[in-house]
């Protein structure tokens, strides 16, 4: 299992490069992934669950769902700035129009995976590490992906020409 997870991090770092063919897109959208982890691992202490292969396939589950989300977020600013807006235009409105399907995708994972992470019959052993995992990978990855990401893409996003000459005449 301690192979597992790094090649999947791996693979999935691979298929968004051959997605975007943008590196630095890439590894905003990386970000996420820490983002992810950090609710996952603070929902399992809470929960005092120690970590198993489940909350492992949790993790991995988690990963792809918060880089989903960060791609979803970063690829509508990147057609945003293409359309010539200046970036923190762009930025905002790519935000506002990416809001609702960040927040569905976040809402439907949670309320799924409620059931398994209060479950406790035959079988719920397996089950409440990977809810928990998922549950609080997705808490702190969407508020993060929607506040800390955008930040993140201001400072590290090519800007617009436009961009440049508004800065030029300050």
């Amino acid at each position: 299992m301690v192979i597992v997870v790094p090649a999947v991090l791996l693979m999935v770092f691979f298929l968004l490069y051959f997605s975007l063919k943008n590196l630095r897109d890439v590894v905003i959208i990386y970000t996420c992934i820490p983002f992810a982890a950090v609710g996952a691992i603070f929902a399992l202490w809470w929960r005092d669950i120690p970590f198993s292969v489940s909350a492992a396939v949790g993790f991995i589950a988690l990963t792809g769902i918060a880089v989903l989300n960060g791609q979803i977020l970063i690829t509508a600013i990147r057609d945003t700035l293409n359309t010539g807006q200046q970036s923190k235009d762009a930025i905002i409105a790519a935000s506002k129009t990416r809001l609702q399907p960040v927040l569905a995708t976040a809402i439907t994972d949670i309320a799924g995976f409620i059931p398994m992470a209060i479950a406790t019959g035959v079988g719920s052993e397996i089950q409440r590490p990977l809810a928990t995992v998922v549950i609080g990978g997705m808490i702190t990855s969407t508020i993060l992906t929607l506040f800390v990401l955008p930040v993140i893409a201001s400072v590290f996003m090519k800007r617009s020409p436009q961009d440049a000459d508004a800065e030029r005449d300050q």
